[in-house]
């Protein structure tokens, strides 16, 4: 606990198994809740997940990332997490951050905190591509200007919530694909939730898990329509659900056929 508060870490995981125990062995003591959600890997990221005494459910197919996260978020709340942390198991990001991600939420400072690549200057020393890093940059400007904040990275994968922000969101709306990082930034703003950035290392290496060129561009474009969307919803040219407070949020049928091999 933090403050007296519990905090989750979740673990979106697809074919993770190289790199899930140096991640599983970071996580601190202060987690109380340990949670992977399995997207149907081809490997033995589940099992090993078991043996390490992680809180572990399988995906009966891969649906993808963002739905991934909607069980990660789903069952940290079921299991009564007042903070939630998302750490990837796939080692880019140091799971040592974590108290201290944890703690700006729990202080009731913050109610999203991002791990920045981009603050310390430490995503191109730490092997982004040169490619991803201009892109990045160009498109967290973009955001920045007709999204009204000033963030230094839109893109990290690394994120804590408060439990308030994730019962709120209409995530159920959003992409079962990777721009759902991104999406939740943009309802975050929408519905005036508090967001805070830390300085994060990060590691590209032959196992962490990494978008091609093609799904990079997918994404970019992706993020050029959430930014669209944001802006027709706040002036009022469209309705959109994912912009709502009666859009879906996360509850008990939202999804179906979802293994607890915890």
């Amino acid at each position: 606990m933090i403050n007296g508060k519990r905090v989750a870490v979740v673990m979106p995981a697809y074919n993770a198994e190289k790199t899930l125990e140096k991640t599983v062995r970071e996580l601190s003591e202060l987690v109380d809740i340990r949670i992977l959600v399995d997207d149907s890997s081809k490997d033995y990221t589940a099992e090993l997940s078991r043996k390490l005494g992680v809180r572990t459910f399988v995906h009966d197919a891969n649906y993808g990332y963002g739905r991934n996260q909607q069980t990660c978020y789903r069952e940290a709340l079921a299991a009564g997490a007042e903070v939630v942390v998302m750490v990837h198991p796939d080692y880019q990001y140091t799971p040592l951050l974590v108290p201290a991600m944890a703690s700006m939420v729990a202080s009731g400072l913050y109610d999203m905190v991002l791990a920045s690549r981009i603050l310390g200057g430490g995503a191109l020393k730490g092997g982004m591509p040169l490619y991803k890093y201009v892109a990045n940059r160009m498109l967290t400007a973009f955001q920045n200007l007709f999204l009204g904040v000033k963030l230094s990275e839109y893109h990290t994968g690394f994120r804590a919530f408060s439990r308030e922000l994730l019962l709120t969101l209409p995530l159920l709306e959003n992409s079962d694909d990777f721009v759902f990082d991104n999406q939740m930034i943009a309802q975050a703003v929408m519905f005036g939730f508090r967001i805070g950035e830390i300085s994060c290392p990060t590691k590209y290496f032959e196992e962490a898990s990494s978008i091609n060129f093609r799904r990079s561009v997918k994404y970019g474009l992706g993020v050029l329509a959430t930014t669209a969307g944001y802006v027709a919803h706040k002036l009022r040219i469209a309705r959109l659900a994912r912009y709502a407070s009666n859009g879906r949020k996360i509850g008990r049928d939202y999804y179906s056929n979802i293994a607890d091999d915890a």
